[in-house]
């Protein structure tokens, strides 16, 4: 690359010797002397300036390359391709314009104005490409649709619409996402984050063994859910480099992607943040208590009461989907099998808790 620059650095210096030193000569009252007033001359001596300041500058470039390459890598090949269109539109319109300008007759202007608005149209091409990506995705999205749509006017063809389905960490690495997925009850895309998956890596190679089987598994639950799944399992790219937390970039990215985005979670502060962002969420601990059975108060049921509880002479115990069952004055028939009468239930987005009392009182 060093090698390289330097000999852009010499055609470059011989390009400019040549235009700007001739009327720097007459500037300074040497071109009289035939040695100076010649093009070669000139060109040589531009081309041998900027090849002796190429060795002080190439590691700059040098530099400055190897990090815009850096930058371009990290860039999704999307966003790259629609910012580049919007140069190339941008700089069309800047061209265009220039012929407008030569009109006007004024020497500056018509000199310095089509280049500053080469660059200003330009920088404002690419951004808006690069920003409206998903806008102008969905657009001819839904041009081609369109089209099918009148092709098949006339002919009884259901429309097969699909979602985003972002998946969290948390919900990869509890697992039953993917049985849930087998039955089909989530339709859609399933989409995995980079970040979410390069904070699965990192857990999978933590130094604590709960923490290392916990990564593993989500891993193997991801590799399950691509092979086993009917539809598309997506690992985007997509990341926001001012951001930290995994679950504010979430956020964002179910905004950006669209309204048609789902988080998938089984995180309660997760959910919590959704709602305020206006975000749809989907949380599989709300699934699981909506397909538990139902207990109505006054019920009875039998059950284990296995520890104290956290109130004055409360037992514990707990039905065989997991479900806490809070038995006042339960305390004294620890390690007993005991009929209890449900008194009330408690539902939220964390799990379900159910109060009750021994049927003999």
């Amino acid at each position: 690359m060093k090698k390289f620059i330097q000999i852009a650095f010499l055609l470059i210096g011989g390009a400019l010797g040549f235009v700007f030193l001739p009327p720097l000569y007459e500037l300074l009252h040497l071109s009289s002397n035939p040695w100076l007033d010649n093009p070669y001359v000139s060109v040589a001596l531009g081309a041998l300036l900027l090849f002796t300041l190429s060795f002080a500058f190439s590691d700059y470039f040098v530099k400055l390359i190897t990090w815009m390459e850096e930058v371009l890598f990290k860039v999704p090949i999307g966003d790259l391709l629609f910012g580049t269109l919007g140069l190339i539109i941008g700089l069309i319109v800047a061209y265009f314009l220039g012929f407008a300008i030569d009109s006007i007759q004024l020497p500056v202007i018509t000199e310095v104005l089509p280049i500053v608005l080469s660059f200003v149209l330009g920088y404002l091409g690419f951004r808006v490409g690069f920003k409206k990506r998903d806008e102008l995705l969905q657009l001819f999205t839904l041009r081609g649709h369109n089209a099918k749509k009148k092709a098949n006017e006339g002919a009884d063809v259901p429309e097969i619409r699909g979602s985003y389905k972002l998946l969290d960490t948390s919900v990869i690495i509890d697992g039953r996402i993917a049985d849930i997925s087998e039955t089909g009850f989530i339709e859609g895309i399933l989409v995995v984050p980079q970040f979410v998956l390069t904070e699965l890596q990192h857990i999978a190679d933590s130094s604590d063994t709960l923490k290392r089987t916990r990564g593993r598994r989500g891993l193997d639950i991801l590799k399950k859910l691509q092979d086993e799944r009917m539809t598309k399992v997506e690992i985007t790219e997509e990341d926001f480099e001012d951001v930290q937390e995994v679950d504010l970039k979430l956020v964002r990215l179910a905004k950006k992607m669209g309204n048609d985005t789902q988080i998938v979670t089984n995180d309660f502060n997760l959910n919590k943040v959704c709602e305020l962002h206006q975000v749809k969420v989907l949380n599989i601990n709300d699934l699981a208590n909506a397909v538990k059975p139902v207990v109505i108060p006054g019920e009875d049921m039998q059950v284990v009461v296995i520890k104290d509880g956290k109130e004055h002479n409360q037992g514990v115990a707990y039905l065989d989907d997991g479900t806490m069952i809070v038995v006042e004055g339960g305390r004294s028939y620890i390690g007993q099998a005991i009929t209890v009468t449900v008194t009330s239930v408690l539902q939220t987005s964390a799990g379900r808790m159910i109060f009750a009392k021994p049927k003999d009182d």
